[in-house]
């Protein structure tokens, strides 16, 4: 299934999405990658939206990713007598361990390790930063705090602790249940919520040996005193404007925006900019002006993909908005400034053989005006090292591996194809990309197209071969892609690649 654009969508599964016709609708809208949010949902409403993807991407013929995101540690107060509270502007609040239920004096805060980590002076941001509290004193079991902003306060609200790296883990007992739950599935990426250190991601990594990609979410400040170091243990980042938006000041988050994604291009890093962007179309069929700008404007600034939410989880509209945001990025991608844009913002390649066949690549392509740019991958870091320079061609990702091909679906300018065995050779991998790049359109016959790959095949990490060929007219050749047959070095591939690990690019 062809885009005709280089970003790539996520949209959040829920109750409005989970049908497979709405699904169905989602995915031809423009949805690369859906998104199955673990904060949220049973065991089997996951394992029956998962169902359906994979049902989709048979009936499509096309890879689909699949994103778990772990809730994280998401800190909580406890219930009131009454269900709520009114807090007033200069009062006094404590917040403590005992289980009864609160008053508009106190009400528990179940999180013995966050007393630890508060001292005086130090700031309480409670139900998304509407309400915000000072520590005056902390013991062992009592935090005495003076509302700052009062409100009204409920039931099980969010607590946010902003300008303080909690003595926590990143996940919770849920979360490695929930992990275990979503490996065996078969996902394609595991989201890890609240990273405040390298250290977060090194222990996901170690539980998920292989079985699936790591997506660091930054959504505390503490995360941005070791981004360089996180961004290194990461397959990718997304940048979660939520919680974030939350402990830090507003005005200081496009800056924090724009400095991750300026990181991860150095590091070659795909990047997800998220949340909020369409949120008036929960309720809307049509976003605002500001909404469109904010899309467009992460497009500018060369984000892999962007994420949608609420939009498409529980929104009265998520196929209109996949469809507008599929609208917005297109428009961009064909402005001029943009390509200035791109062109300007290509990393200078590492000291290595793949980052300078993939530079090269690039390189090429654009001088011989190709068709497109071939990356036979077995790990899916070809490809990735291609899409780094941001060619202006698109990047045909070659793999026998499933899981590679769906993990590939989340980055830039690459559209990744399943082949049904092992290439042996160059003039194999010729041949299939012939028979691709006829299939999808994406150039006629005569025009050149640029082939990179390792030698000898099957290895991860040995690329260092490039090819110019030119597009053969193989006539009734290619139809053989439409019907998957094993047989066949074009066909599709639906043998136990899913199993297939791949280290971090």
């Amino acid at each position: 299934m062809k885009r005709n654009r280089s970003a790539k969508i996520l949209a959040t599964l829920g109750p409005a999405t989970s049908s497979p016709e709405m699904l169905e609708r989602l995915v031809l809208a423009g949805a690369d990658v859906v998104r199955m949010n673990f904060s949220h949902g049973s065991y089997d409403d996951h394992r029956a939206n998962y169902d359906v993807v994979r049902s989709l991407e048979r009936k499509l013929g096309t890879p689909i990713g699949i994103l778990m995101d772990l809730q994280g540690p998401k800190l909580r107060v406890g219930a009131f007598e009454k269900g709520r509270i009114l807090l007033e502007t200069g009062a006094t609040f404590h917040l403590d361990m005992d289980p009864d239920l609160g008053t508009d004096q106190r009400v528990e805060l179940p999180h013995p390790e966050i007393f630890r980590a508060l001292t005086e002076g130090s700031d309480l941001l409670l139900d998304d930063g509407k309400l915000h509290l000072r520590v005056e004193e902390v013991t062992a079991k009592s935090i005495v705090t003076r509302v700052i902003v009062g409100g009204v306060l409920s039931d099980r609200k969010g607590l946010n602790v902003p300008n303080t790296t909690l003595p926590i883990s990143a996940m919770t007992a849920k979360d490695r249940a929930d992990l275990v739950f979503g490996l065996d599935l078969g996902v394609d990426w595991v989201a890890l919520s609240f990273v405040q250190r390298p250290d977060d991601v090194a222990e996901l990594r170690e539980l998920i040996d292989g079985r699936a990609s790591i997506i660091s979410k930054l959504e505390k400040p503490a995360a941005f005193d070791q981004l360089e170091d996180i961004i290194d243990l990461s397959d990718a980042i997304m940048i979660a404007r939520g919680d974030l938006g939350v402990e830090v000041p507003p005005e200081r988050v496009p800056i924090l925006q724009k400095q991750v994604l300026q990181a991860c291009h150095q590091a070659g890093r795909p990047v997800v900019v998220a949340t909020q962007m369409l949120e008036s179309m929960v309720n809307a069929p049509t976003p605002t002006r500001a909404e469109a700008s904010d899309v467009a404007t992460a497009i500018y600034d060369g984000a892999d993909a962007v994420m949608l939410s609420a939009e498409t989880a529980v929104g009265k509209f998520p196929v209109e908005a996949v469809a507008i945001m599929d609208r917005i990025i297109k428009q961009v991608e064909t402005d001029e400034y943009y390509r200035h844009l791109r062109a300007n913002r290509r990393e200078i390649p590492e000291d290595t053989d793949a980052d300078a066949i993939a530079a090269a690549a690039s390189q090429v392509a654009e001088t011989l005006k190709a068709s497109l740019i071939v990356a036979y991958t077995t790990s899916g870091s070809t490809a990735i090292r291609v899409s780094r320079q941001r060619p202006v061609v698109p990047i045909l990702c070659l793999t026998v591996h499933q899981a590679v091909a769906r993990r590939m679906k989340l980055v830039w300018g690459i559209h990744p194809v399943i082949v049904g065995r092992d290439i042996q050779s160059f003039s194999e991998m010729i041949d299939v990309a012939n028979c691709v790049v006829l299939r999808e359109k994406f150039g006629t016959a005569g025009e050149p197209i640029v082939v990179t790959a390792g030698v000898p095949f099957g290895y991860a990490g040995s690329t260092n071969t490039l090819r110019i060929a030119k597009v053969r007219d193989t006539g009734e050749g290619c139809s053989v892609l439409a019907q998957p047959d094993a047989t066949d070095p074009c066909a599709l591939s639906s043998r136990g690649a899913d199993t297939a690990h791949h280290p971090a690019p």
